[in-house]
């Protein structure tokens, strides 16, 4: 038998990389650039990402947190500031409870597609709240008390 038959795919098309098929692109450092994405592996990598940046907005808004309180009532945000970071962190609890549950839900059930979309949208208008929330809290500026006025005091 010879071994050039193997090359050949059922369609009569020469497999990417056989001695007889065209190179159109020479491998890059990345890999070859003409496969398809794998969507699983990205979906994954990407909502990896995203946990990542919700723990650390949520570490953030707890040392916030704890920055105001140390401060105490004297400061003059202490109020809207104690309020607005509780929001932030309430919402992203609630997101991540959200997104728990719109990963167990099956995907390839089309009786599930409305509920899913709308969950999904849910989740996107919450991040929305969160970030402008968040954008306050900035704004209001939380400074860690500095240990030299506060022996003046």
């Amino acid at each position: 038998m010879d071994s050039r038959t193997e090359e050949y795919e059922l369609n009569g098309d020469v497999h990417p990389g056989s001695p007889g098929s065209p190179d159109p692109m020479p491998p890059s450092r990345w890999g070859r650039r003409n496969q398809p994405i794998n969507v699983n592996h990205y979906a994954n990598k990407k909502s990896a990402a995203e946990s990542m940046l919700d723990i650390a907005l949520l570490m953030a808004n707890a040392s916030q947190l704890k920055a105001v309180v140390e401060q105490g009532p004297a400061f003059s945000f202490f109020v809207p500031l104690v309020v607005l970071i509780s929001i932030s962190l309430v919402l992203q609890i609630g997101v991540g409870v959200l997104l728990i549950f719109l990963v167990k839900y099956d995907l390839n059930n089309p009786a599930k597609h409305a509920k899913l979309d709308f969950l999904n949208n849910l989740a996107t208008g919450l991040v929305f709240i969160i970030v402008v929330v968040n954008i306050f809290i900035t704004a209001f500026g939380v400074q860690k008390p500095v240990l030299g006025m506060a022996t003046q005091q």
